[in-house]
């Protein structure tokens, strides 16, 4: 086995699109890990660093794409889970909380592909990414109130940004299983696939995505993003400057011509 494989979050690029595949299928992909959280935080750093990448895909190795915090690690109160509570607490915010972080600051479109159960922190990350898919093996679950504990990394942030407040309460105080169905309905995910074609499905969406100019594409993330937090005139005021900046891109001035010439749109690098 070669050291990549053996890295907690396996990085792997293809043409303009980079594939993160957690890499902990003997944990089920729990990310309560420093080098896990270390690893994430990293691909997020360099995919906002290189603008040549315009997607990411988000999936797990094995049977699970994420079991969230490691109920080990818990049991024996070590890592993340050791100490008084005023050390949990900052283990907390120096620790998984900087994935939420991380994720929010990712400046290109980030893709789930749901291999397998997601559950707690790893519901939570799912969330995290602009767009879900899964394969009918998967499911969902906000199970923190299971284990007498409180979603810790933004996920009472989060669900009710995707389900609505109504759903997000039966899911965080229930902990319930939510199925890949269920999570079609709610609006959780966009899609669910056979586990074969998961893959090939996020591929297809992603590449949709690349297809489009790359600054356009990551200021209309960042619009999304904001549009949570601002009242609609900041929100028209930061539009308005983020559109001066692409009507003055080479990709615009192009699709311009395109249309009008009535042919197709040149990618560029």
């Amino acid at each position: 086995m070669s050291a990549e494989r053996e890295a907690p979050l396996i990085v792997e690029r293809d043409g303009d699109v980079v594939t993160w595949t957690l890499n902990q299928p003997a944990t089920l992909n729990a990310i309560s890990d420093d080098a896990v959280i270390n690893a994430l935080v990293g691909a997020v750093a360099e995919a906002n660093r290189d603008q040549s990448v315009r997607a990411v895909i988000l999936t797990g190795a094995g049977k699970a794409f994420s079991a969230g915090g490691n109920v080990k690690d818990m049991a024996a109160r070590t890592g993340l889970f050791g100490g008084e509570a005023h050390e949990q607490r900052v283990g907390y915010r120096e620790g998984i909380q900087r994935i939420p972080r991380a994720m929010y600051s990712l400046e290109v479109p980030v893709i789930a592909a749901v291999n397998g159960p997601a559950v707690g922190a790893g519901c939570d990350l799912a969330l995290m990414c602009d767009l879900r898919l899964a394969s009918d093996r998967a499911f969902f679950a906000e199970s923190f109130v299971k284990l007498g504990l409180i979603p810790g990394d933004g996920g009472a942030w989060f669900l009710p940004r995707i389900v609505g407040p109504a759903r997000a309460a039966e899911m965080a105080l229930t902990g319930d299983r939510v199925d890949a169905a269920t999570a079609l309905e709610w609006g959780i995910v966009s899609r669910v696939t056979e586990p074969g074609e998961l893959l090939d499905a996020a591929r297809e969406l992603s590449d949709r995505i690349a297809a489009n100019p790359p600054v356009a594409v990551r200021m209309t993330k960042k619009l999304l993003r904001e549009s949570s937090r601002q009242s609609l005139d900041q929100l028209l005021e930061l539009s308005a400057a983020m559109q001066g900046i692409a009507h003055h891109t080479a990709d615009h001035h192009d699709a311009v011509v395109a249309m009008t010439d009535r042919r197709p749109r040149q990618s560029r690098p």
